[in-house]
């Protein structure tokens, strides 16, 4: 801070002194979480949950329960029957793996085409036209075809997460990189920083949030594309799309609903993780900034 002396003569640096009298500094989520974060959700959650009961109870008739069975059937059939839930949660497992497979190399093989596309024009102009197409490309046309061409199992459903979650990576990452100023490029080029050194210290860090981003997006669509392939690949460990179709077919409303509400857990959690990821490359980015 700069203090000018009463006299107009100069100025006098003043080193910042922290105020011990002033406010605790502020923790960043895991280490302290706002209030409004906690009890939002919750208050949403249980509105949900009475207006189900409600739906379910008074205005479903009685013989037309089973399309919409209340809360607390779910659970006792969908999570507490030992035999439901250890068939419901090895199915998931399986969701889980095909999905964290497909997001990995999805995020892998984005970020490769994205970084490619930033460093010449000509591949950009060449490859991001198919990407828009892979993302027009209707899922449930071509699994049948990856069925034919790949097997019925774990590789072909790997394929199907792939080309789901591919696009938000791809576009996001380039959207990063391309976002560096021309003049952070100039500054760089002025120290003799070559091509290789301004992607690795310039653009991917400077990318790093819209990239995390990206990987928000692809995690929850790695999960969809995952029950989409289970549905219709019949062969291998059965996932969460075999059971719901299983369930389906049984009328076990129970057992589907909480096949659906577990994966949906699991794409939740993704995204929490990336979310969390992407506050700690915020505050990084923040530091360094103020630095």
């Amino acid at each position: 801070m700069t203090a000018a002396a009463a006299d107009g003569i100069g100025a006098v640096e003043v080193s910042a002194v922290p105020d011990e009298t002033g406010p605790a500094r502020k923790l960043h989520w895991p280490f302290a979480i706002a209030p409004i974060r906690v009890v939002a959700p919750i208050l949403v959650f249980l509105l949900v949950m009475g207006l189900w009961t409600i739906a379910s109870h008074f205005l479903i008739p009685q013989e037309s329960r089973f399309l919409l069975p209340p809360p607390e059937a779910v659970v006792s059939k969908g999570l507490l029957d030992a035999t439901a839930r250890t068939e419901i949660l090895s199915a998931l497992w399986s969701t889980v793996q095909i999905a964290l497979v497909g997001l990995v190399i999805a995020i892998a093989v984005g970020v490769a085409f994205a970084v490619l596309m930033s460093q010449a024009r000509w591949a950009e102009y060449s490859l991001y036209p198919y990407a828009v197409i892979l993302q027009t490309i209707p899922v449930l046309a071509v699994v049948p075809l990856f069925g034919f061409w790949f097997g019925y199992e774990f590789s072909s459903r790997v394929i199907v997460c792939v080309m789901v979650s591919l696009f938000p990576v791809i576009t996001n990452t380039l959207f990063g990189l391309k976002s560096v100023q021309p003049a952070e490029h100039d500054l760089f080029s002025l120290h003799g920083a070559n091509r290789w050194q301004q992607l690795l210290k310039l653009q991917l860090p400077a990318a790093l949030p819209a990239m995390i981003s990206g990987f928000k997006i692809s995690a929850g669509m790695a999960v969809i594309g995952s029950i989409v392939a289970d549905f219709f690949f019949r062969q291998g460990d059965p996932g969460i799309g075999r059971m719901i179709d299983v369930y389906r077919q049984r009328l076990a409303t129970e057992q589907l609903l909480t096949a659906l509400l577990l994966s949906s857990l699991v794409g939740l959690v993704l995204f929490w993780i990336f979310d969390f990821l992407a506050g700690r490359v915020d505050r990084a980015h923040g530091k360094r900034a103020g630095a």
